[in-house]
């Protein structure tokens, strides 16, 4: 078949690269000049299997408030709020107060964290990319003993489903990060032993260049306008190119992964995908002593800042913020994040000298991602991914091909099913 991906961040470069492994030919389109150039250029470059968890969390309900009021707090809300983001806010608290759908949703969610750190694992073996990469597990510290005590139930689960993980003294701690020796709190942390790390920016386009190796045709600068359809399939997709100009590329089956610009090609095919920009920020700069920076990645829970490891560079990301696609980025964002990082690895950086991002995560009001057949026989999709795209890029690109190709998925997509916010 002749498949159209709509979208070149990493979930939907993974997708063309599944579906040609299986003998599709493939079409990406793709509305920057390189892959991997919206939400995958600068996030926080951690492949957290065993750390997805669904937006709509019953427990954060109640610190919201404090959260935004906080000036260092980890959720922002612009004022005055727009009608976009008092629905989608209203749709959060209706699926967080949802009785036992946060828990179902977890479990979902990190099963496909696990079918995603295989697949990482057979692409990186079938493929020889440079990006940073890594496997040397995560750090979740705990700032207050209450902190490390609440772990303990999120090990049990992890146990459960047979995700290692382990719960360290601060000497472990320490011994695992040696770097890490400045003052922040700390009572202990969980190890999810098996987590990743890497430059999704730089996956991304390590793997476009794979792709067009293998002879997938992958059009930059292209926006996709509009999909063509009668009641049962799509035909074909509009195109515009810089200059204007318009296109008709017609195909055999279509899959939209354009993230938070999904919802305007689907919804005249009568499907809403409430897919809202959820905003974060992040630094990244060389460190001037790389011996004084984290080893893997940790997670500081006293600011909810992730620092992570690139090769001898740092990333450092923060917020959760929701203010519509404002790409401004307040120095107070960024001062948040800097003292995260002086917390705990003090002076392995020169984080004023740091390049600076902001981008926009396509979150959905439950959480779990969009992963399935779209509202014509012909068309497919996998997007909305929030926070975890780069996590879960490897494995719902597996999952959508095993879809299109009318095979059993290798999990259960029950809470990803693409209909179920008309539900």
């Amino acid at each position: 078949m002749h498949i159209v991906v709509v979208g070149g961040g990493v979930v939907g470069m993974a997708t063309a690269y599944e579906l040609n492994r299986r003998g599709h030919s493939v079409t990406l389109l793709e509305r920057h000049a390189v892959a991997g150039n919206e939400t995958s250029r600068a996030n926080a470059a951690q492949r957290s299997y065993g750390v997805v968890y669904p937006w709509a969390d019953p427990a954060m309900v109640f610190k919201a408030i404090p959260w935004i009021l906080k000036q260092d707090g980890p959720l922002k809300l612009r004022f005055p709020p727009s009608v976009e983001t008092l629905r989608f806010m209203v749709s959060t608290l209706r699926y967080a107060w949802s009785p036992g759908l946060f828990g179902l949703n977890r479990r979902a969610m990190l099963r496909l964290g696990i079918h995603s750190r295989e697949r990482f694992l057979a692409l990186e073996h079938e493929l020889e990319l440079a990006f940073d990469g890594d496997h040397r597990g995560l750090l979740h510290l705990a700032s207050t003993p209450d902190a490390l005590e609440g772990y303990r139930a999120t090990q049990e689960l992890l146990s459960e489903l047979n995700i290692p993980s382990r719960l360290l003294t601060p000497e472990q701690v320490r011994e695992a990060e040696p770097g890490m020796v400045g003052n922040g709190p700390l009572h202990g942390a969980l190890s999810y032993d098996t987590d990743g790390t890497g430059d999704c920016h730089k996956f991304s386009r390590e793997l476009a260049k794979a792709c067009e190796a293998k002879g997938v045709a992958v059009r930059y600068n292209v926006e996709a306008e509009k999909l063509i359809a009668d009641d049962h399939k799509v035909s074909a997709i509009s195109l515009s190119n810089g200059d204007g100009a318009m296109e008709t590329l017609e195909a055999d089956a279509f899959v939209i992964s354009a993230g938070c610009w999904s919802n305007h090609l689907v919804q005249p095919l009568g499907l809403q995908l409430p897919i809202y920009p959820v905003k974060g920020y992040s630094l990244t700069v060389p460190m001037t002593d790389p011996d004084r920076g984290p080893t893997s990645t940790i997670h500081d829970d006293n600011y909810k800042v992730v620092s992570t490891r690139l090769g001898n560079r740092l990333r450092a990301t923060g917020f959760v913020e929701l203010a519509d696609f404002n790409r401004d980025i307040p120095e107070a964002r960024l001062a948040t994040i800097r003292k995260s990082v002086e917390s705990r690895f003090p002076g392995c950086a020169d984080l004023d000298a740091a390049e600076t991002w902001t981008g926009f995560r396509p979150m959905t009001p439950d959480g779990p991602a969009i992963i399935g057949r779209g509202p014509r026989e012909n068309l497919y999709l996998n997007t909305g991914h929030g926070t975890f795209g780069w996590t879960l890029s490897a494995g719902s690109a597996d999952l959508i091909a095993q879809i299109i190709d009318g095979e059993e998925p290798s999990i259960c997509l029950d809470a990803f099913r693409p209909g179920r916010f008309q539900e």
